[in-house]
């Protein structure tokens, strides 16, 4: 894979979350330039082209969209997402929360960091499977990114 034509970038720590979502995203055919790191550091790096990164691709070519979970080692997903939208090179790019939290404080501060959606994965598998299809359908095919 290319890795200037990401189109997912998914920040998960949670093994068993991350295969079932990269599953239901390869069922509905959304998952071919998918990119799984696991911690918010790792997701910093990848996304600005740095640490293990460094020199495998482009910052201009940034993920159609990110998958962030909240609660991660090293670096934790709020920094990951006020790091992100922060920097005029990575602001557009939408940033879905994707997290166990229904914390109103998490959902508030997600969005004033800037989060485009956030998203409380469901504790059954039919609910999150298809929390993950509407996920990936709106953000890669409906939604319109800026140019």
């Amino acid at each position: 894979m290319n890795p200037n034509s990401v189109e997912i970038l998914l920040v998960e720590d949670n093994i068993t979350d991350a295969e079932l979502t990269i599953r239901e995203l390869k069922k509905h055919n959304m998952a071919n330039n998918l990119v799984h790191v696991k911690n918010g550091e790792e997701a910093l790096d990848f996304v600005f082209a740095t640490g293990k990164f460094a020199g495998t691709r482009e910052i201009q070519y940034a993920p159609k969209v990110i998958l962030l979970d909240i609660q991660m080692p090293k670096i934790n997903g709020m920094e990951v997402l006020q790091k992100i939208k922060s920097d005029p090179r990575t602001r557009a790019i939408p940033v879905v929360i994707l997290t166990s939290s229904k914390e109103s404080p998490d959902i508030q501060k997600s969005y004033d960091l800037g989060a485009n959606s956030y998203i409380v994965k469901p504790v059954n598998f039919e609910g999150f499977a298809q929390a993950i299809k509407n996920l990936g359908f709106y953000w890669l095919l409906i939604n319109q990114p800026p140019s």
